[in-house]
């Protein structure tokens, strides 16, 4: 589907947003990150970042004008884990209404990696494609990626697919080859390539209302249902630490080769700002969470104030941006 089809849906996402007590102004079509001045041509003074950032790559870009405000190796290409499934929904999710049912055969779930994180999806049993979508989200589940992708004409035809559309949104660091972010030989992304996707899925209602929910009610194994909680606990409020102030989303992810990886949208004082963060070395718990929050604050303390002094272009020199 057409990025710019896919970005008519916005109208419906404001709405959205608006309902859940936080508003989106209006998304560019063109969703990549503007290459901002950098810091010997920006006019401000340079202004300390936030300290203790020990991330092998991050970002934090205003999602309104694009603009990236800092960064660090935002090209760099790494390992991505479940935030490569943000590249998978703004490929798939346009293409089939949530309330389509699904009974799952054996052959959607073949292929599943060693150690996926799964939310619990069986064979024979039916789902809605919001169900799905639900588990992808919230539970990270490969099992509804293999799902949904098997709608979408199989698993290789979909890492075709999203990296198509990552070409087109002008993420050129991305090569896709496992559509669940699932480990996989040569499959890397940057903190570029997923803060673009990121403030693309934003400009899709379904989106936008995914990534944003805390719990919901899934399918049960045996009938009924059962509530599954988001896995981003700075959007939860979980694991020791407080629902970050104003989030919305978008997703997080970990496997061995990638560590933690995060990529988070909040939104405060009439600035929606999107924090990219790629494998903490800290070693702190919830390292990844807390840098990302510190980038946060940081942005909007100086998203108003001055010029922004982020390099994003092909020329990056993966140098820290300050």
């Amino acid at each position: 589907m057409a990025f710019d089809a896919l970005v008519s849906k916005k109208a419906g996402a404001l709405a959205m947003i608006a309902a859940a007590g936080v508003s989106l102004s209006p998304i560019p079509a063109d969703a990549r990150p503007a290459a901002a001045p950098t810091a010997r041509q920006a006019a401000a003074p340079a202004r300390h970042l936030p300290g203790g950032l020990s991330a092998l790559a991050w970002l934090v870009a205003d999602v309104n004008t694009g603009k990236v405000l800092a960064s660090k190796n935002s090209h760099r290409k790494l390992a991505p884990a479940s935030t490569l499934k943000t590249l998978f929904a703004v490929t798939v999710l346009p293409k089939f209404p949530a309330k389509r049912v699904r009974q799952v055969s054996a052959g959607d779930l073949a292929g599943l990696g060693s150690g996926s994180s799964l939310v619990g999806v069986r064979q024979g049993r039916s789902y809605t494609v919001a169900d799905l979508w639900n588990g992808v989200f919230l539970r990270s589940g490969n099992d509804a990626v293999h799902v949904l992708a098997a709608m979408n004409g199989g698993w290789s035809a979909t890492a075709r697919e999203m990296q198509q559309t990552a070409r087109r949104l002008g993420a050129r660091d991305t090569t896709v080859k496992s559509p669940d972010g699932y480990d996989a030989p040569g499959q890397v992304s940057s903190a570029y390539d997923l803060t673009v996707f990121a403030r693309a899925g934003l400009a899709n209602e379904d989106f936008a209302r995914y990534c944003s929910t805390p719990r919901v009610a899934f399918p049960a194994a045996g009938g009924g249902s059962v509530q599954i909680e988001n896995t981003n606990r700075i959007l939860v409020g979980s694991h020791g630490l407080s629902r970050y102030p104003g989030i919305i989303g978008v997703k997080n992810g970990y496997t061995s080769k990638a560590g933690n990886t995060l990529v988070a949208a909040a939104r405060r004082n009439g600035h929606t700002l999107i924090a990219t963060v790629l494998n903490p070395q800290s070693g702190e718990l919830n390292g990844v969470y807390k840098e990302a929050g510190a980038l946060l604050d940081w942005g909007f303390d100086h998203v108003a104030r001055s010029e922004p002094v982020g390099r994003s272009g092909p020329d990056d020199d993966d140098g820290e941006d300050s």
